[in-house]
């Protein structure tokens, strides 16, 4: 779905990803790599292809998007490093967009061995009127990008059955973007009259309220 803010063009993507038209840039929040592998070492039954699964995901985002810069909004990996830092270090070596990451809560990992794979680790970035931050954000004149919430809404039909999706949840100054990674989990958000909620379906987002 595209949208315009601050007269400029974003996309949201299925996966959770937005994409910016005019900077070519693609903004993913709270990965959370490593924390499936540290789960299955802890004996929680979690199929390993999972692990795959949050690679190919992103890899997918950037072969149809083509950007030139990616922003992560923090919480790249979930802990210290484990296994999946040695598929990240690969996985990226095989990517040449100019990538920074938010330096999020669960951010741990020594900003020297990002350094060292090209990536830019900052506390927040500002791009034009634009405030890109891990925690959702306010500072005047400027639009926030923020994750680390993992929104959710609960959608409830006739007959008292729920459904609950991820969602982009978008307030006058700032958009919370949903959790890109695997077993991340959601939390629901009641949305107030002036806000606007993106959810996630499958492979389409859906606008909820306006």
């Amino acid at each position: 779905m595209k949208i315009q803010i601050q007269n400029q063009n974003f996309i949201l993507h299925s996966s959770g990803a937005l994409f910016w038209e005019e900077k070519k840039t693609i903004i993913i929040s709270d990965v959370h790599l490593g924390k499936i592998t540290h789960f299955r070492k802890h004996g929680i039954a979690i199929p390993q292809n999972a692990v795959s699964e949050n690679f190919r995901k992103i890899t997918e985002v950037l072969d149809y998007f083509l950007p030139e810069t990616i922003i992560f909004l923090g919480d790249l990996f979930h802990s210290a490093k484990n296994a999946e830092w040695n598929l990240f270090e690969k996985w990226i070596s095989n990517h040449n967009q100019k990538t920074y990451l938010i330096a999020g809560n669960h951010d741990i990992i020594d900003e020297k061995h990002y350094t060292q794979i090209g990536i830019s680790v900052v506390n927040n970035l500002e791009i034009d009127s634009f405030l890109f931050t891990h925690h959702p954000t306010e500072k005047e004149n400027l639009f926030n990008f923020s994750g680390h919430i993992h929104p959710g809404i609960t959608l409830r039909g006739l007959g008292m059955q729920s459904l609950k999706l991820r969602c982009f949840f978008q307030k006058s100054n700032q958009m919370i973007l949903p959790a890109f990674g695997e077993f991340t989990g959601k939390f629901i958000l009641k949305p107030e009259a002036d806000h606007i909620v993106y959810a996630i379906a499958g492979n389409e987002v859906i606008l909820i309220n306006k």
